[in-house]
């Protein structure tokens, strides 16, 4: 593994680099709004990308490599990741066909630049559908769905059943499968690998 530290319009972005031999595609992920890329979920899935010949990035947001904790607003977001897939695809990952993806909020970066990456293929972990419901609050929460549905390439969406946030629904080019637990996605890895698993081999051989 090798840190990549990358220059955004929003500052620097670290890269955590996982190679596989004689890679067939890379998958590059982004962590959660409060999170990092040590959350379980995203370790697995880089993991299993490398077991399926994947060259696999967990990629901290600028923010976060500055040490904040609350997420940068969403064009910010999104303009530094479109800034380090373009890095990665004109070094490391070059030549590769690359899925991207991330947890929760670097989920809906992901789909919001997949047109912008190129990417063949997007995978959500813990895909936020809605804000957390207030207390008292008479009006449902707005939905996040449209971030999904303007998505053109396959999508996996891997979602806890207890999730607070919804499950998305499933849709022609987008796959849902619902495993135990939570927003978290602590509560069954395993099924968290292997429906990942299963869905790069799909697409890829696509």
């Amino acid at each position: 593994m090798s840190e990549i530290e990358i220059e955004t319009p929003h500052g620097p972005a670290r890269a955590h680099v996982h190679p596989a031999a004689a890679p067939r595609g890379a998958l590059v992920l982004g962590h959660g709004a409060g999170g990092g890329v040590g959350a379980r979920d995203l370790v697995a899935a880089a993991r299993v990308a490398n077991e399926e010949h994947l060259s696999a990035v967990l990629v901290e947001q600028p923010y976060r490599v500055a040490g904040r904790r609350a997420p940068a607003p969403a064009p910010q977001l999104d303009a530094a990741w479109t800034a380090v897939c373009a890095h990665l695809l004109a070094g490391p990952l070059a030549g590769l066909p690359l899925v991207t993806g991330g947890r929760s909020s670097g989920a809906r970066v992901a789909c919001r630049t997949a047109d912008a990456t190129g990417a063949a293929g997007v995978l959500c972990l813990a895909f936020p559908l809605q804000p957390r419901p207030r207390r008292g609050a008479s009006a449902p929460p707005p939905s996040r769905l449209g971030e999904l549905e303007a998505v053109t390439v396959p999508v996996l969406v891997v979602q806890g059943e207890r999730d607070p946030f919804g499950i998305p629904p499933p849709a022609p080019g987008r796959t849902v499968v619902r495993v135990a637990g939570d927003h978290a996605l602590r509560g069954d890895l395993d099924a968290v690998r292997e429906a990942i698993r299963g869905w790069l081999r799909r697409i890829l051989d696509m």
